[in-house]
């Protein structure tokens, strides 16, 4: 499944909510948008015309309001995949460590060597750290900040670190 840009998820996000709010503004009273059988089995034919009136306007007020949470959730989820595809060029006030795997074939640490995650980040070693004599694919990895903007990157089943910094 392709993901959305976050800018394109906001925008759709606010279209939603905006649709939605229209929507639920014009929506026709609940006898209209139901057959007569709905509504005599749910039992609003026994309300009166004022009670009908109070529960189609609490109605449309609660999915005014839901529509609302779900837009700012959805605006809230765009901020976070912002800051997820963003980490490791800033910290953005996170300490969590990225957990990923490198995709292909992982043959080691050497200086310079360009390691691509499955999360489509692209990270350069920037140290002088070795592992020699691994040839796994599909590694797992992890990959935490540390001290003034550096990030350590650990490959799962080995303690040896590699100081790297995230180029793509």
């Amino acid at each position: 499944m392709r993901r959305l840009r976050p800018v394109r998820l906001l925008c759709t996000a606010l279209l939603l909510a905006a649709s939605s709010a229209a929507l639920a503004q014009q929506a026709p009273p609940l006898q209209e948008q139901m057959t007569a059988d709905e509504f005599r089995a749910a039992g609003l034919d026994k309300l009166s015309p004022a009670e009908l009136a109070a529960l189609n306007t609490w109605l449309q007020r609660r999915v005014g309001e839901e529509t609302a949470a779900a837009a700012e959730q959805a605006r809230e989820e765009g901020r976070q995949e912002v800051v997820q595809r963003n980490r490791g060029f800033f910290h953005f006030g996170s300490e969590e460590p990225i957990e990923s795997a490198i995709a292909g074939e992982f043959r080691g640490f050497g200086k310079g060597r360009r390691y691509t995650l499955e999360n489509g980040q692209v990270w350069e070693q920037t140290d002088s750290a070795t592992l020699a004599g691994v040839r796994r694919s599909d590694v797992k990895v992890r990959i935490r900040p540390g001290f003034m903007g550096a990030w350590w990157m650990q490959v799962e089943g080995y303690n040896t670190t590699a100081k790297v910094q995230r180029v793509e």
